[in-house]
């Protein structure tokens, strides 16, 4: 069973725009952390459907690539590598969990959602802006984009959620 409902709460109306970005992203953070409490590791990595390689611990480590290549390399201007990929690799290894360390990957997961939050704090405004090739981002984008990204893929976690032990966090 989802264990008991413990989201950041989001500021309806008494907060500026940067407070009610954040808030929103840690809410999407927390949604997904929510979608997974509760499972075995083995649960964890169980797959949506033939032939898909979704699962909850898989959107857990993409969730952890996306907050490392925006926050860190985006708008921190560092270079870091992807925590499962190999150097070179033309694939992503973020779904590939057949033999991943779920207790492993969760904490790398909090340890860039904790590093994401320190670069936004550290960012004058939200039009502080990084880079990445020729495009230029503002935090403004990447905490929008960010919020977009967890609830589509919260969504995902719903579903697998559901099928996994019949929960809807109802």
């Amino acid at each position: 069973m989802i264990q008991e409902d413990r989201r950041t709460p989001v500021p309806y109306a008494a907060a500026d725009e940067r407070a009610t970005l954040t808030a929103m992203l840690q809410f999407q953070r927390d949604t997904l952390a929510l979608k997974c409490s509760g499972l075995t590791p083995e649960q964890l990595k169980e797959r949506a459907v033939p032939p898909s390689a979704l699962s909850l611990l898989g959107l857990v480590r993409h969730a952890a690539e996306v907050e490392r290549g925006w926050f860190r390399n985006v708008l921190a201007g560092e270079r870091s590598q992807s925590h499962w990929t190999p150097p070179g690799s033309t694939e992503w290894a973020d779904f590939d969990v057949e033999h991943a360390d779920a207790e492993a990957d969760f904490a790398v997961w909090r340890a860039e959602c904790a590093r994401s939050r320190a670069t936004v704090d550290a960012a004058e405004s939200l039009d502080a802006t990084g880079g990445l090739g020729d495009d230029t981002y503002s935090v403004r984008y990447v905490l929008a984009h960010m919020i977009e990204e967890y609830a589509r893929h919260n969504g995902h976690a719903d579903l697998l959620r559901e099928r996994i032990d019949g929960s809807t966090g109802e």
